[in-house]
């Protein structure tokens, strides 16, 4: 592999050669300050403020060049907007081919600035990295974190793309504009004059999302999502009324309902090393067999599939408090649902069988077929460039692939391997990481302990009926539904994702501490207030956790069978069991003990998990 300075002389572009980064600049005082400090000659202190000095002198040519560029390119296109305005007056099908080429030569000179912010964002990703292997000190965190968060920043140019964003979104729009009087629409990049291998295999991805859309395959996954729903969760309204009736204690209820977690830890590693992730089969159907354009439509129908099924669950658990005998078989509270559910799995299983129609797996084999040719995998297309920061969080520098050796330059093939185990895996988890590890973690827990102790607690403190639990547990799942259409629609445009972590984290706090019982008479406006923000900031907290999760993890642990699925799966999975073993052990205490002794953990591990996303806040972006 060609090292990274000789790689960047003969990627510039001629023009714009004395605005790139000069890293051969860097390096050499870099080398320069190692060798000062190994005499004695400056002190570490000395050599930040310099070296930041330098690099910000460097980020400062490169920003003032973008912002140029950004200018031009904006100028052109309101040039070209005239045009297009002028040609509704007069339609000449000439003008109209003209004045699309004119654009796409707009659109290619965009990929080529795109391409220089990749160069410079990389050099200053590495030479920063460069830095801290010299020296020994997280150099980077404390660069990133002083300039990224500067009112006057930028670095955040570089980082965040606003300005070619911009560029990007008004050249889509008078194309679309333009389309109306061609009568067809024809991409800038249908007909490059560079040539990219990531749009080649973005093409190719198209073609087999096309190949393998099948809609009643995604009827009968969505199907499956909520079946999986209503089987978790319909029997929690009855799991003590079933303990009792096998002579325990109802607070044995918790580990009636742990037993499919205990479960899922194990099976969770083999589907990993089975389908290449521990995500769920239904999200993995979504990702790789559903068209690009009607993707957000299926996510949205996983997650309204999953709230009706949690919804259903305990709602269908009501309407079935009953008893009957055919012949020696007895039918009644606990054994119904799993009766109905047998019933709905055969049918559906039925269903399955007629009608599914299995993916061509063409993806896998293009993505391998790349991979095996080239010996890595290329830069992200340009559409991911657009939304992804080019300038990586700090846990992706420290794996980042592209690393150069200090004496030959030549990076290892090891940096693109996958976690071979449990223990390789453990060791690719930077700080941010395992932060958002523990949110999860945490979220689970409380969540399990709510809902799993909700039959016993409310029947001992309120003497509601099983029907009674089963209403509230329904209303509980149902807003799932209204609150992630406005979190989606709403809040996440007005708001960074972090933020809206840390205060959902607060919320949950403050879910959890309400939920006490602090004197002898325990109210149900109290538990029923409680217990509703506690539920529907959690589930706000999931959806943010795992987006910030997916951004701070390292690239290597995006396959194989240690992937970062399988973490956070196994994460969630394991809190939901020690949940349960919690009420089940609470119990021994006495009923009346249970409610707060099962709320210290969440909130102990609530206050860690803020305490800790205050530590790493400034790196989740």
């Amino acid at each position: 592999m060609v090292n990274f300075g000789k790689k960047i002389m003969a990627d510039q572009v001629e023009e714009w050669k004395g605005y790139y980064i000069n890293y051969k600049l860097m390096k050499k005082m870099l080398k320069q300050y190692v060798q000062q400090t190994q005499l004695g000659g400056k002190d570490r202190e000395q050599v930040l403020k310099e070296f930041s000095r330098i690099l910000d002198g460097q980020i400062e040519r490169i920003v003032l060049f973008l912002l140029q560029q950004q200018g031009h390119l904006a100028s052109r296109i309101e040039q070209l907007g005239e045009r297009r305005i002028a040609l509704l007056e007069r339609y000449d099908i000439s003008q109209v081919s003209q004045l699309r080429d004119a654009y796409r030569d707009v659109g290619l000179d965009l990929i080529k600035l795109l391409r220089f912010v990749d160069i410079n964002a990389t050099g200053i990703r590495k030479i920063l990295k460069k830095f801290d292997k010299r020296f020994g000190y997280k150099f980077t965190d404390h660069y990133v974190t002083t300039r990224a968060n500067h009112p006057y920043s930028q670095l955040q140019q570089v980082f965040k793309q606003v300005g070619i964003v911009a560029v990007v979104g008004a050249l889509s729009r008078n194309l679309e504009y333009l389309q109306h009087h061609e009568g067809s629409f024809v991409s800038l990049y249908d007909h490059p004059a560079v040539t990219l291998k990531e749009d080649e295999q973005s093409g190719s991805e198209d073609l087999v999302d096309d190949q393998n859309y099948h809609f009643m395959s995604l009827l009968l996954n969505l199907v499956n999502t909520f079946l999986y729903m209503v089987n978790t969760y319909i029997i929690v309204p009855t799991a003590d009324d079933y303990a009792i009736s096998l002579g325990a204690a109802a607070t044995v209820c918790g580990i009636i309902i742990g037993s499919m977690a205990v479960a899922q830890v194990f099976s969770s590693v083999y589907f990993s090393a089975w389908l290449g992730s521990a995500r769920a089969v239904n999200r993995r159907y979504i990702s790789d067999c559903v068209p690009l354009k009607m993707r957000l439509q299926a996510s949205a129908g996983f997650v309204s599939a999953s709230a009706l099924g949690m919804a259903c669950g305990p709602a269908l658990a009501g309407f079935l408090q009953t008893k009957f005998k055919i012949y020696s078989l007895t039918f009644n509270q606990s054994t119904l649902p799993g009766w109905v559910m047998c019933v709905a799995w055969l049918i559906y299983l039925l269903w399955l069988w007629l009608t599914f129609k299995e993916p061509e797996h063409f993806s896998k084999t293009v993505v391998n077929e790349q991979t095996s040719e080239s010996g890595h995998q290329e830069n992200p297309n340009l559409e991911e460039g657009l939304v992804q920061p080019l300038l990586l969080g700090t846990e992706e520098r420290q794996d980042e692939n592209l690393e150069d050796n200090d004496d030959s330059e030549v990076a290892s093939e090891n940096s693109h391997a996958p976690a071979t185990s449990i223990a390789s895996a453990y060791r690719l988890l930077t700080p941010s990481v395992k932060v958002q590890l523990l949110i999860y973690f945490m979220l689970k827990y409380a969540m399990e302990i709510l809902l799993s102790e909700s039959s016993v607690i409310t029947t001992y403190y309120f003497s509601w009926s099983t029907s009674a639990v089963a209403i509230f547990l329904a209303i509980l799942g149902l807003t799932v539904l209204p609150v992630n259409a406005v979190v989606g629609s709403y809040i996440t445009n007005l708001y960074e994702d972090r933020q809206i972590l840390l205060a959902s984290e607060v919320m949950v706090l403050i879910g959890i501490i309400m939920s006490f019982r602090f004197t002898r008479h325990y109210s149900i406006p109290q538990y029923v207030t409680s217990a509703l923000i506690t539920f529907v900031f959690a589930e706000v907290l999931e959806g943010v956790n795992l987006s910030l999760l997916s951004r701070v993890m390292s690239s290597r642990l995006s396959r194989g069978t240690y992937n970062g699925g399988l973490l956070s799966t196994e994460a969630g999975t394991l809190a939901r069991v020690i949940a349960d073993a919690t009420i089940t052990g609470a119990g021994y205490l006495g009923t009346d003990m249970l409610l707060n002794v099962t709320l210290l953990p969440p909130l102990v591990i609530c206050i860690g998990s803020i305490v800790a996303t205050l530590y790493t806040y400034n790196n989740l972006y």
